[in-house]
């Protein structure tokens, strides 16, 4: 071969060396940086839209350009064999934008992470400083041209890349690689403007080369685009995202569309929060409250987290580091521009920028809540309380595992009271019918309402006209240990053994019903003592209530000991629960109490009467713990009862 031939051959085809450790980074691309391979597809089709957006640019200034009627569009197409055939599958993408001459493919495709939209941008601020023109331009680029390239190679053999730069003198060339550590560039024979991308699929990948599949990666990923997106003959992408509209362009029916459709939930969201905002973080944001707690069978979404989006692009299904978990049952879009992007796409950076994004987006869901909450509207009035019976744990688990956020939740709690006649009511208004003098918030925990309202921890409370707060849901036991305070009020529970209420006159104190049975010291000193060897040592201590009225007999809590609340919550998670060891105070003055006092003196000598004694004090000890919600099995009360009917009903004589 002369040395002119050789030349001549060099010319039409030259091989290079990438100019990275592009094995070593080629082998991280497509076995570690991405959790799924079909995040190619979404890299190229975002490439490509990159390149439709420069020619846009390009083509305010610059006239002469090669098919300048071509439409703006990116096409995608297959080719697999027939049946019994043995030849490669392949993956084409196509679009009409900017294109690359030879020596930008090899600046650009020969570089790992070389982001020709990144110079892009740079060169629109130099043009158009930072205006309004210049962020207008920038809006529309997602800007990962360069690594996210090179995640073809999760699926592809061989790629190679055609194309033909928009500029008219320029001559079409091909990059071709197998992904290992060269690459060659030769001649095409390409005269279309645009980038073609010929992927000869692996032999796991084959999938790809399904037009059926690629419209469903594409409606995952892509479907926002701002270019049209054809598979075959037909348009696979919306093209226009709802949340990028103004929120007054928006009607009620295509807000329940696109919720029905994101979901699958054909039940309307209980409320929609829509907003816009480009300072200080550019956010587009769509976000639904669902109206139902619980997924139904059908439910597409079933995990917590909004959608992520970058312009347009998604970035997460499921992102739930942007709201806190107390409020991870918001559902919806997310699209920031702002966003900082680590080389994957797949993984946000936890930067001050995120921060501010996930406050901004909070703030909003809760001045929806709040706005909803203080409305003077029935029907809103009736939605919050949909709400709250639906959405009220989630904020009083952030009660208790977000200390951060304590002081944002307190204030948007609701509880039932003893003076709230079944309504709901804040923490505030409690504080604001707080007795003078009264410096702390009280409460009691049950199963339900109407046994706390029969608890004998209220009999003081009802005595002296003080408010007590209901704590009857489940979750209640989990947030009360971390109820600690709220505008300088102290949290108190009602069965607290040590609290000092005030004095009561002596008037009021005296109990003036003229059947008041009395009990003498002695006599009531003998029960005591009975009912400590009864019970022996699952009690700490059996002593005369200062307070009980109505009631016989209550537990208290030892000072320094688990209150009931941890107690409540050992027993829901503890398969070991052993009952706690409390105080059991007896009313004196209780016609049960004096009653009993009577049998236990007369039972002296009667072997029968001594195991009454012991089955009522047996009795009363265990329904003073279903009363205090400590009961493990009250089910074992049953054969006890079932004696002392038999008892009470046996013929005299």
């Amino acid at each position: 071969m002369t040395t002119s031939e050789a030349e001549a051959v060099n010319h039409e085809q030259q091989q290079y060396s990438f100019k990275a450790e592009i094995k070593q980074l080629l082998d991280i691309l497509v076995h570690s940086l991405y959790k799924e391979r079909e995040i190619f597809l979404r890299e190229l089709i975002s490439n490509a839209s990159d390149a439709l957006t420069r020619l846009q640019f390009e083509m305010l200034t610059d006239h002469e350009i090669v098919d300048p009627k071509a439409e703006l569009a990116i096409h995608i197409s297959t080719q697999k064999p027939e049946e019994g055939e043995e030849v490669d599958h392949w993956l084409i993408i196509k679009d009409s934008g900017l294109g690359l001459t030879a020596d930008e493919m090899r600046d650009n495709l020969g570089v790992i992470a070389q982001s020709g939209a990144r110079e892009f941008l740079q060169k629109i601020k130099k043009q158009n400083g930072e205006g309004p023109a210049a962020n207008g331009s920038m809006g529309d680029v997602i800007g990962q041209f360069g690594v996210g390239f090179y995640s073809v190679f999760m699926a592809a053999e061989e790629v190679r890349v055609i194309s033909r730069s928009y500029r008219p003198e320029a001559e079409s060339a091909a990059w071709i690689s197998d992904g290992g550590e060269t690459y060659r560039i030769e001649p095409a024979a390409k005269t279309d403007r645009g980038t073609e991308i010929h992927i000869k699929l692996r032999a796991d990948a084959q999938e790809f080369a399904d037009e059926w599949h690629i419209r469903q990666v594409i409606r995952k990923h892509s479907d926002f685009v701002g270019y049209p997106i054809y598979v075959g003959e037909e348009q696979a992408n919306q093209q226009q995202s709802l949340w990028r509209k103004q929120p007054a362009n928006v009607t009620e029916e295509e807000y329940k569309g696109f919720y029905q459709q994101m979901t699958l939930d054909f039940e309307p969201p209980l409320s929609t929060v829509h907003f816009t905002s480009d300072a200080p973080l550019n956010i587009r944001a769509m976000l639904f409250i669902p109206a139902k707690r619980e997924k139904t069978m059908f439910a597409k979404r079933t995990e917590p987290g909004v959608m992520l989006y970058s312009k347009n692009v998604l970035i997460d299904e499921y992102c739930p580091d942007l709201l806190p978990k107390w409020l991870s049952f918001v559902d919806g879009v997310v699209d920031s521009e702002d966003l900082p992007l680590n080389v994957s796409r797949e993984s946000v950076q936890n930067t001050r920028i995120m921060r501010q994004l996930g406050k901004t987006v909070r703030k909003r869901v809760m001045r929806e809540l709040d706005k909803m909450a203080d409305a003077e509207d029935e029907a809103e009035q009736e939605k919050f309380a949909q709400f709250w019976e639906q959405y009220g744990r989630f904020f009083k688990e952030g009660v208790a595992t977000d200390f951060e956020a304590r002081d944002e939740i307190l204030p948007r709690l609701r509880f039932f009271t003893s003076k709230s006649a079944g309504e709901l009511v804040t923490l505030d208004s409690y504080i604001g019918r707080m007795a003078e003098g009264q410096n702390d918030i009280y409460y009691v925990l049950g199963d339900d309402l109407a046994s706390v309202a029969n608890s004998p921890h209220l009999d003081p409370f009802k005595a002296r006209d003080l408010e007590v707060l209901y704590l009857v849901d489940a979750f209640d036991a989990f947030m009360a240990p971390a109820l600690q305070g709220y505008k300088e009020k102290s949290f108190k529970n009602v069965d607290d053994g040590s609290l000092e209420l005030p004095e009561l006159a002596e008037e009021e104190g005296e109990d003036t019903a003229v059947d008041t049975p009395t009990l003498s010291s002695e006599s009531f000193t003998q029960l005591v003592e009975r009912v400590k060897e009864v019970l022996g040592e699952r009690v700490e201590d059996v002593r005369a209530s200062k307070i009980l009225r109505g009631s016989p007999t209550r537990l208290v809590s030892p000072e320094n000991s688990p209150n009931t609340a941890v107690s409540r919550l050992q027993r829901y998670i503890d398969q070991e629960y052993e009952i706690p060891k409390r105080i059991l105070e007896l009313n004196d003055k209780h016609p049960l109490v004096v009653n009993l006092a009577q049998l236990n003196e007369a039972a002296a000598a009667d072997a029968h009467q001594q195991e009454t004694v012991e089955l009522i004090v047996e009795q009363m000890f265990a329904s003073a713990l279903v009363q205090e919600g400590l009961h493990p099995n009250p089910t074992e009360m049953l054969p006890r009862i079932e004696r002392l009917m038999a008892m009470a009903t046996k013929p005299a004589g």
